[in-house]
């Protein structure tokens, strides 16, 4: 072969992995609530998640990714913004148009379609359902979490949830089998099933006569954007936006979900009944908070049978995740089925994880592994391979790595008066060149608690390959080697022997919480 065909197929080959314009479509995949409980994220051994598993075969797996607030609202406003909840000050429920500082930043889609991509959106994605930044909006439903129980007066838990957890109410204290209701046919103001707080009936008769459920309607509204684009031939570069609010609670769904584990053979988390003995969180946050609150009111539904209470809630969580992985899969089909399989990144993450009673708490929004840890997945043109990355990266790092790969360009600020974008550009870690710029760890402010209070004296979680280090409001501090420890049972901090590496990471954390 002469050098100049050599380096004409070299060039033809660049312009499949990189194409000239940089214009990659992208594909933006995000679940609520969902921590490690999948097959290749290997958080439980009976997760059933085929869909998300195979989507890791040609792409790229971060296995210590880490949500940079546990909560909702405060998550999605930094994802999206690309600016870190320190800086902005967004420690509480407040919409990133009315934030004082991120009202002035633009959002990934905002930036997207400032270069000329169409950008389309459906489901949970800010908070609140902002419409801002999309030209084009997804199903019309006025909430996400549903289905809810709706008595024939007001909104309920599912019948079949135990008291007194159901008294939490109709998001956080409910789980169960959609056939709890029995048939319901959609008929308004009877009992039965709703879409959400619009009482917008959903029919239930059967597994095999009902409605679509609020994230089915979000997977086949994509699907058919894909479909439309695809005979559209359009060549105008998308960014499609998807957010899946299952596992979120209240996690009721139709019962073949459930069918898939059996209740007497799930197997619990692991669980040492000491854990709480060296940990601050109820310290510095009370005993109140929803955490142990919840924990605790399961096991009084159960007779305080713990082992009973876990896997009944347990058996809920992991049906969500097997009918949120099952939408996920006809998403990424459309995608592969269509003429943009080739050029187009897909994306798939969670805004937080969940604490399964580890630690006798049962929530999000705490600073140890369970919660901050999420899934990530890039499926990125030019990946032959399932690729596994063990750098510690976060939510804050998407946004400067579509910019690099998708060659966006622009000021991500509307004004000077937003924050600066925090995260590094994971570019490196996916196509394994050059060298990764970012620190050597991930941090996380455990949100929605002590907003009153300054950025230097709220709680934060900082995660390396081998230490979890948590530093509390009250000075209070936590390490864990999860070299030795991966399940964060014992706390080193007060080992001599550790004094070196706490240093070192409180340097490198302190250094993430003062760059301007």
């Amino acid at each position: 072969m002469s050098k100049q065909v050599f380096f004409t197929i070299f060039i033809l080959f660049l312009h499949v992995i990189y194409p000239q314009s940089g214009k990659y479509n992208v594909v933006f995949i995000m679940c609520d609530d969902l921590n490690d409980y999948q097959g290749v994220f290997g958080g439980h051994p009976q997760a059933k998640t085929p869909n998300i598993d195979k989507l890791s075969e040609k792409g790229v797996r971060f296995i210590n990714a880490q949500s940079n607030v546990p909560v909702c609202q405060p998550s999605r406003n930094s994802l999206f913004t690309g600016v870190y909840p320190h800086r902005s000050k967004d420690f509480k429920w407040t919409s990133k148009e009315k934030q004082s500082v991120l009202m002035h930043n633009k959002t990934i889609m905002q930036f997207f379609q400032e270069n000329g991509y169409i950008t389309l959106g459906t489901g949970k994605l800010m908070h609140g359902n902002s419409k801002q930044g999309w030209d084009k909006w997804g199903e019309p439903l006025t909430q996400n979490y549903g289905p809810f129980y709706f008595d024939g007066n007001k909104v309920m838990p599912n019948p079949s949830t135990p008291e007194p957890f159901s008294t939490i109410g109709p998001i956080d204290g409910s789980f169960g089998r959609l056939s709890s209701s029995g048939p319901c046919y959609g008929i308004k103001n009877e009992k039965g099933w709703i879409y959400g707080w619009n009482k917008k009936p959903l029919r239930y008769v059967n597994e095999d006569d009902r409605d679509l459920l609020p994230d089915e309607l979000h997977a086949k509204w994509v699907e058919d954007q894909i479909k439309s684009l695809d005979a559209k031939g359009d060549k105008q570069p998308f960014f499609i936006g998807v957010g899946f609010v299952r596992p979120h609670t209240p996690m009721n769904a139709p019962d073949k979900y459930f069918d898939m584990f059996p209740l007497d053979s799930i197997k619990l988390a692991d669980w040492i009944p000491e854990d709480t003995n060296d940990v601050f969180y109820k310290e510095n946050f009370g005993q109140k908070v929803k955490g142990y609150k919840y924990y605790n009111m399961l096991l009084q539904s159960y007779n305080n049978n713990r082992e009973k209470a876990i896997r009944s809630f347990l058996q809920a969580y992991l049906a969500c995740v097997a009918f949120v992985d099952e939408q996920i899969g006809r998403v990424v089909a459309a995608v592969e089925n269509s003429s943009f399989s080739k050029n187009t990144i897909i994306i798939f993450t969670s805004d937080h994880g969940w604490q399964m009673g580890e630690k006798n708490y049962l929530f999000k929004n705490s600073p140890w592994e369970e919660s901050a840890r999420i899934p990530m997945i890039w499926k990125v043109p030019g990946i032959k391979k399932s690729i596994s990355v063990d750098q510690p990266v976060s939510l804050i790092d998407i946004f400067p790595t579509l910019i690099d790969i998708c060659n966006l360009k622009g000021n991500y600020k509307f004004n000077a008066n937003g924050g600066n974008m925090g995260g590094y550009s994971i570019r490196p870690l996916i196509f394994d060149e050059g060298k990764w710029e970012g620190p050597n760890g991930a941090l996380t402010l455990v949100g929605n608690n002590g907003y009153g209070k300054s950025a230097d004296q709220q709680t934060y979680s900082y995660r390396t390959r081998k230490y979890r280090y948590i530093k509390y409001g009250n000075g209070k501090k936590e390490l864990y080697n999860h070299k030795i420890d991966p399940f964060e049972w014992n706390n080193i901090i007060d080992e001599k022997k550790y004094d070196d590496e706490t240093k070192g990471l409180e340097n490198e954390m302190n250094n993430i919480l003062t760059q301007r």
